[in-house]
């Protein structure tokens, strides 16, 4: 509540009257984030920090990251919750319960009206629940349900009833008509009734001061003191009753938030005076407020007719929101002369007194800039420069798009201004603005600062930096130098600031800063370290307290003074409000700043700044592939599960704000690296192909300007799988043994084969020799054989010349005896005698079948003489066969003479016949060729 007491404050300080456009962060989440039903009948946080809602379609539960949702199991309406310690009651037709997480955290649902089936009244509905002396009441409209966690009491008023309150020690149960009750024990005893109070919604009883405070749906409200029904001056009275009064609640600090029907949620003081209204005309989804509950930490929930809203209480940032769309997109806000004057897309707006936005005619179009500059209220604008005066828009400049304008250092009543056509120069002489187009360039410049009094700096959106030198008077540029090419990381989205006295830029690639010695850019590690290279400067350079954005999207205020407290926003509902390249925070006063956004702007009070505060993430339900698993002694023991299979986590830290989870593993002996934290999307993560061991796995809630909270750790174990197991050992072993008989068994039947084959072998090899032995001996033989016929030829051969020439010896003696015969013929004395001693002489000469014998015994001799003489001649003649045969057996002509009955010449003759028969060459011996002929 103190947070509130400072946002007074800061409207206070801000202006005289009450902003009620001013609302605390406002954060919707509409039916297409929670998934279910558009209405929400009740909502309540629990001490986890997790936020309930009866939904039309069920249960949702928010632990400030995902919605989850949960269905009754007779799919009825849900019209109200309650969390207390860890159960969730919820009432809903003809039916209620509670909640309560399972060993796995799975949120299941146990009916207390099964116990009572006879008393549950047709068509009843339980409307509210309360909590009360360590029971939990049950209200419809009928009946009172007391459930003390043992059995439930059914009580029944003869009126309708409409609310119930614990104030104190008691319960106050407010009816229709017959005025309020009080639970004593288990009876309802009247308590006060008043006809004012007759046909009267009492939305709840509270106490006030010391007094008790009835709030009524279209009555107002009334004081309950000793007896008397007082109707209160509370200035809300009117609003409400006007709206419809339908939820109530009293903060600590005293203060009084009312949900109505019809116009949204009034806040006001302990007096009724109203602080602020929040409506769907600032920022409110719906203006239909059915159920609202405050958390322990000041944020108010409210169930809407459509939708669910959470409205940061506590916040020490407010808004300024139009939800009509007529602001646009807003660049530059200033505060002049106690007025709040917004810049935009659209033109230029002013807040009346009744913070309503008003337009200033002629500024329609961009509004770039807005400074306050010697008393008066400059305006750059698309269409030149103008100065404003309330509704006044006076052109000082035709000079089209004002982006920004800089004072000359040391030089009084003179300014420089970066339009889209270059510098400009603007000189205030004696009240008067008198402005000059400087020349030399039309570069447009929206960033410019000065190094010196006659040096600036100019950035373009994709040339790079340019240096500017001005003459004496600031009536021209002097020159112009490119540093494109002189050490600037990238020519593209360059800041220019001067930080310090140092010039510097801002790039895709981070900082750098000019060197004047060497007259180039180079990196500037001051500013990488100190700033970060993703982060640029949306406020004015040269103050102690800046801002920065970053690129992942939150803002964070700094100073290079120590004494000055850092502080950041991370509100992720920003984002998509942000004017991305043209984030500016104004300075409103010394401890206000604003921020530009999309359809309105947000105030920072500095004074005032929330802790991040990050808590411990809990552990909501493991699974292993897919199977949950118990989460009792979750933090003591290890989590044991096989190879291949894979963990999924599931987390929360509902109390945080604005944060993401984070995890880091390692084995369980090794420390972890505090530098390996990974990102996880959303609130579960999912371990998979993790190698067999134990393993540590820390979790942590992180945010993006990286705070983080304590880490809640998970140890693990993962079997190996069955192959590096003790099974897998068992059987490696049988195995090994199985392959070792196998060897041995196969080694041994190898060595008997081998023995075999080489058995084989030598007899094959001795068979071999054998039969090389057999034939070398048969071919001995065949040889022996051959010779002893070869001699046998030899033999007969020589037989057969002997025979011939025997033949011959004989022919010839026969011859001569035949010839002595003739000389002697005379001698003869029988003539007759003689005559058959010639003819007996002759035939012994000449005997055919001599011839034939010969011929035979030639033939067995020479077997293939004749028969190869027969195939290769065919004419030749017995005679001629028969010289043939002579000559084979080497008998010379002389020798062949008498055994052919011729001369030696007729040899010779036929010889001559014969070679020409044989068609031998002369060159070619007769004798040779018969010698060796073959067939």
């Amino acid at each position: 509540m103190k947070k509130l007491l400072v946002f007074l404050l800061f409207l206070f300080v801000f202006s005289s009257d009450c902003y009620s456009q001013f609302t605390p962060s406002i954060h919707n989440y509409t039916l297409a984030e929670y998934k279910a039903g558009n209405q929400n009948w009740d909502i309540t946080r629990a001490d986890n920090g997790k936020v309930y809602v009866a939904n039309n379609s069920g249960l949702l539960e928010y632990d400030a990251l995902v919605w989850k949702f949960f269905p009754l199991p007779n799919k009825t309406i849900i019209r109200s919750v309650l969390a207390v310690d860890d159960v969730v009651y919820t009432g809903s037709y003809e039916e209620f319960g509670y909640w309560k997480r399972d060993d796995f955290g799975t949120l299941e649902y146990f009916s207390l009206s099964k116990m009572i089936p006879d008393l549950i009244s047709p068509n009843e509905e339980i409307w509210e629940i309360v909590s009360f002396n360590g029971k939990i009441i049950f209200r419809s409209f009928l009946n009172i349900y007391i459930y003390d966690f043992e059995n439930v009491i059914q009580l029944r008023p003869s009126s309708v009833i409409i609310s119930c309150s614990v104030v104190d020690e008691n319960l106050y149960v407010s009816t229709l008509n017959e005025g309020v009750f009080l639970l004593k024990g288990k009876t309802l005893e009247p308590f006060y009734f008043n006809e004012v109070l007759l046909d009267t919604k009492i939305i709840s009883i509270n106490k006030y001061k010391d007094k008790l405070l009835l709030m009524t749906s279209l009555k107002g409200s009334f004081f309950l003191d000793k007896g008397r029904l007082i109707p209160t001056n509370f200035e809300i009275n009117k609003q409400i009753q006007r709206h419809q009064l339908n939820e109530f609640s009293i903060l600590d600090s005293g203060d009084m938030v009312f949900g109505t029907i019809k116009d949204g949620v009034f806040l006001t003081d302990n007096n009724g005076k109203s602080k602020f209204h929040i409506s769907k005309e600032n920022g409110l989804f719906n203006n239909t407020i059915l159920g609202q509950s405050i958390d322990n930490t000041g944020n108010l929930w409210l169930g809407l007719d459509n939708g669910i809203s959470n409205i940061e209480l506590n916040s020490s940032n407010y808004f300024f929101n139009d939800i009509s769309g007529k602001l646009g997109a807003v660049y530059d806000i200033v505060k002049y002369k106690g007025v709040i004057y917004i810049g935009t897309n659209t033109g230029l707006f002013w807040l009346d007194e009744n913070e309503k936005l008003q337009f200033i005619e002629g500024s329609q179009g961009q509004v770039w800039d807005l400074e306050i500059i010697e008393g008066d209220l400059l305006c750059g604008h698309n269409e030149g420069t103008f100065i404003v005066d309330k509704n006044k828009f006076t052109n000082i400049s035709t000079h089209t798009g004002g982006w920004t304008i800089k004072k000359v250092p040391e030089r009084k009543h003179t300014y420089i201004q970066g339009t889209y056509s270059g510098l400009v120069k603007f000189e205030k002489i004696s009240g008067e603005w008198h402005v000059k187009h400087l020349g030399k360039t039309t570069i447009p410049s929206r960033f410019l600062v000065f190094e010196n009094p006659h040096t600036a700096w100019v950035a373009h959106a994709t040339k790079g930096v340019f240096k500017f030198n001005f003459d004496d008077n600031f009536d021209t540029i002097t020159s112009v130098k490119d540093y494109h090419h002189k050490g600037i990381s990238s020519n593209y989205n360059i800041r220019v600031y001067n930080i310090r006295n140092n010039i510097s830029f801002k790039s895709n690639e981070g900082w750098q800063k000019y060197e004047p010695i060497l007259d180039s850019i180079v990196p500037y590690e001051l500013l990488n370290d100190l700033l970060g290279k993703n982060s640029y400067i949306i406020s004015d350079d040269n103050t102690d307290l800046f801002a920065l954005k970053s690129k992942d999207g939150f803002i964070k205020f700094r100073s290079f003074n120590t004494a000055h407290d850092e502080f950041f926003l991370n509100d992720v509902f920003l984002k998509n409000r942000y004017i991305v390249g043209y984030e500016n925070v104004s300075k409103i006063n010394d401890s206000s700043y604003a921020l530009n956004l999309d359809n309105g702007f947000m105030v920072i009070n500095s004074t005032s700044i929330t802790d991040a505060n990050l808590y411990k993430p809990d552990i909501e339900s493991i699974s292993i592939s897919d199977s949950p698993i118990t989460l009792t002694h979750i933090n003591e023991d290890q989590i044991d599960f096989k190879f291949k299979e894979n963990i999924a986590v599931e987390l929360s830290s509902s109390k945080s704000l604005n944060h993401f989870f984070e995890y880091n593993i390692s084995e369980a002996d090794v420390a972890e690296d505090d530098s390996l934290w990974y990102k996880i999307d959303g609130n579960r993560v999912e371990f998979s192909n993790l190698i067999d061991g134990d393993y540590l796995i820390s979790f942590r809630t992180s945010d993006n300007a990286g705070n983080v909270s304590a880490i809640q750790s998970l140890n693990v174990d993962v079997y190996p799988p069955w192959y590096r197991d003790t099974l897998g050992y068992i059987l490696y072993i049988l195995l090994a043994g199985l392959t070792i008989v196998v060897f041995y068994s196969l080694h041994n039947k190898k060595i008997a084969k081998e023995q075999r084959l080489i058995k084989i072998k030598y007899q094959k090899a001795q068979q071999e020799l054998l039969r090389e032995k057999t034939l070398e001996n048969e071919k001995r033989i065949v040889e022996l054989k051959n010779e002893s016929l070869q001699n046998e030829i030899k033999l007969k051969s020589k037989q057969l010349a002997n025979n011939a020439m025997a033949l011959v010896k004989k022919n010839e003696t026969l011859q001569d005896i035949k010839k002595d015969l003739m000389i002697n013929k005379e001698g003869f004395n029988n003539y007759y005698s003689y005559k058959k001693l010639v003819k007996k002489l002759d035939n012994s000469i000449v005997l055919k079948d001599e011839w034939e014998v010969f011929e035979n015994n030639f033939s067995q001799v020479h077997d293939e003489f004749f028969v190869a003489l027969k195939t290769k001649h065919s004419k030749l003649t017995p005679k001629d066969l028969k010289i043939c045969a002579y000559i084979k057996m080497n008998l010379s002509s002389k020798e062949i003479a008498p055994l052919m009955n011729i001369s030696v010449r007729g040899v010779e003759t036929h010889r001559y016949r014969l070679k020409k028969k044989l068609n031998l060459e002369n060159d070619i011996s007769l004798v040779d060729y018969l010698l060796n002929i073959k067939n």
